[in-house]
């Protein structure tokens, strides 16, 4: 017989708040037509982009972090020092470590919470989702935030005409607390890893240091490019439109509910047309709100959800208690998808 106590938390858990943080400069299509040989309308017609925020050099990881925590935490009508969890889910800190969650947790005034990162893509929104609710129902946590954020400006290759006109900057919170009803559904997630290459890092960081590879890229000057994210876009849509959209159904399935039975549809905000295919597979009833936060966001990857969660509940598009189905997907390949309340 074990000796061991079992774990005492409360009964579900729930978003009791969001909040997000979008870079001050707005960059069109135009300067990214700068570099790429290709078309405003192109851009649009290809991934359904108008605009994207790109960060300062003042705008960093944490500090867009910091922002973004800070609306989230008011949002759920609770004080810093209440929060025992800090997740941060980004690809773009450039530090190995420490943990830019140490640092988020610190300077927003939480008192030795546990406090990591998570590198999940543009589904690390959803692992970290899924992860604050174990840690509130287990016990080890009364309240949890959970960051979404990325600086892709720092990845992304200007001259690469298949992904310059992607991706965004910005970060994207929730608070996750306690709640007597089931807010948060079972999660579907998993990974592809057969399929790891179709998006990737196009040079380890160790093969950029040395410097030595012929292979490495070059840019129009004839230096060694920094590294940048590359995908096989072709690959990557399909598999979104096809496989996500089962994956998406299942969620539903595990909550126990249907597509007439939602409020809200907030996909991971890729690309417009993968957006609305989901919509047409799906056969999600007009009542639904969809969010198209990518048209003037970009691809945020872990940033994304949440950045789109909290504009449609900013504009009145949705509202508090809605039921919504999020779901993410991307590098990896991985993917997550839950239904929750909206807060």
């Amino acid at each position: 017989m074990s000796k061991i106590r079992p774990s005492k938390g409360a009964p579900y858990a729930r978003i009791m708040g969001v909040g997000g943080y979008r870079p001050t400069r707005v960059v069109p299509n135009e300067v990214i037509l700068e570099k790429i040989d290709s078309s405003d309308e192109w851009i649009r017609s290809r991934s359904g982009i108008t605009t994207r925020h790109w960060a300062s050099d003042e705008e960093s990881v944490a500090m867009m972090s910091i922002e973004a925590s800070g609306k989230a935490i008011a949002d759920a009508g609770i004080s810093p020092d209440q929060i025992g969890g800090v997740i941060v889910s980004t690809v773009s800190h450039f530090k190995q470590t420490p943990a830019v969650a140490t640092e988020i947790a610190h300077r927003i005034g939480a008192v030795k919470p546990a406090a990591f990162d998570i590198s999940a893509g543009c589904a690390g929104f959803g692992y970290g989702l899924t992860l604050a609710k174990g840690m509130i129902v287990e016990g080890s946590a009364q309240y949890v935030l959970v960051i979404g954020v990325e600086r892709l400006s720092d990845l992304t290759d200007l001259e690469d005409r298949a992904t310059a006109f992607l991706f965004g900057d910005g970060a994207g919170a929730v608070v996750v607390g306690p709640a007597q009803e089931p807010h948060i559904g079972p999660t579907v997630w998993g990974s592809e890893g057969d399929k790891s290459e179709t998006i990737k890092q196009t040079v380890a960081w160790d093969k950029w240091r040395a410097g030595q590879d012929a292979e490495l890229p070059l840019d129009s000057a004839g230096e060694i490019k920094f590294p940048a994210i590359t995908q096989e876009g072709q690959a990557v849509f399909r598999w979104a439109v096809f496989e996500m959209a089962k994956v998406a159904q299942q969620a539903l399935d595990a909550a126990g509910i249907s597509a007439d039975d939602l409020d809200v549809f907030i996909p991971h905000q890729a690309n417009m047309r993968i957006i609305d295919s989901m919509v047409k597979t799906l056969k999600l009833p007009e009542h639904v709100t969809v969010a198209r936060d990518i048209e003037t966001t970009g691809n945020t990857s872990a940033a994304s959800i949440p950045l789109a969660m909290e504009r449609l509940l900013a504009s009145g598009q949705a509202k508090s208690g809605d039921t919504a189905l999020v779901i993410g997907f991307g590098a990896g390949l991985v993917y997550a998808a839950t239904v929750v309340t909206l807060p």
